[in-house]
């Protein structure tokens, strides 16, 4: 069976997210740029991959799949690893975190709809940065709170890394990358600390998948 290809850039927190995913689940693949800022987004032969022109797209098992979520669970399925817990309250409780990430910073702060944000509004940079820097900030302090549960270990659910993990790290890079302020966000420092130390997720890493 062919490699599966992960169609990828690099500063892209959903590809990120399965980038680490595919790390954890030991799945050897290989990556084909979709460059961003050269537009190849919007070029026929990744609209035909997606016809969302958004990245990442993997290509596996026959498959051509898009949207980050879907691509976690698919490897979740298929290949058995356990990153959402057996109980359902559990799997309800990490699919909330992974979503207020997925579902509600990350739409706001995609660079496409920021970019049209600022031409309706005439702004510059300075705005930009603000806008990253709020919602960002807001959305990050309110997941810390949804950290303070019974169910929060070593990881944003239990012991070992999640779901919840695979959209927190990504968005925390965006967070440093934007000049957001979350040093006080002492549970997700914590977290991050762990999850810096795991070679799935250092290799995941945007300079590691810019190299």
């Amino acid at each position: 069976m062919d490699m599966p290809i992960l169609y990828d850039y690099w500063r892209s927190s959903a590809s990120y997210r399965v980038r680490i995913a595919l790390n954890l689940a030991g799945i050897a693949y290989k990556t084909e740029v979709v460059d961003l800022l050269g537009q190849a987004h919007k070029a026929s032969a990744h609209l035909a991959r997606n016809p969302q022109g958004l990245v990442p797209a993997l290509e596996i098992d026959g498959l051509m799949l898009t949207q980050s979520l879907a691509m976690i669970e698919y490897i979740i399925e298929t290949r058995g690893v356990p990153l959402l817990p057996d109980d359902a309250a559990g799997r309800a409780r990490i699919r909330a975190l992974a979503d207020a990430i997925a579902m509600d910073i990350h739409p706001v702060c995609n660079t496409s709809v920021v970019a049209h944000v600022l031409e309706l509004a005439g702004g510059d940079d300075a705005m930009r940065v603000a806008w990253m820097q709020r919602f960002i900030g807001q959305g990050l302090g309110a997941f810390e709170v949804l950290l303070d549960h019974p169910a929060t270990g070593k990881f944003c659910h239990g012991e070992t890394p999640g779901l919840a993990d695979l959209c927190l790290i990504p968005q925390i890079y965006n967070a440093e990358r934007w000049g957001a302020d979350i040093s006080g966000l002492k549970r997700i420092q914590a977290i991050r600390a762990v999850c810096d130390q795991l070679p799935a997720f250092i290799n995941a890493h945007p300079d590691r998948a810019n190299n």
